[in-house]
């Protein structure tokens, strides 16, 4: 449904304003290639979190408490 949206969206703009809606067709690889590595960071922190989250619950589990 997002991709159908955006889809619409961009033809929107390429009727308005041919030449943005080309620049934005062009740079936007550009931007996904840019937060790629800030996307990566976050999954990371996501799973380190979680590893901890599990960790420090451990004791609780093996206890038989729910949590």
């Amino acid at each position: 449904m997002t991709t159908l949206l955006s889809l619409l969206v961009w033809c929107l703009l390429f009727v308005v304003c041919w030449p943005l809606a080309l620049l934005a067709l062009v740079l936007w690889p550009l931007v996904w290639l840019v937060t790629l590595p800030l996307r990566l960071v976050g999954i990371t922190v996501d799973a380190l979190f979680s590893l901890l989250r599990a960790a420090l619950m451990l004791p609780a589990r093996l206890l038989g408490h729910r949590g």
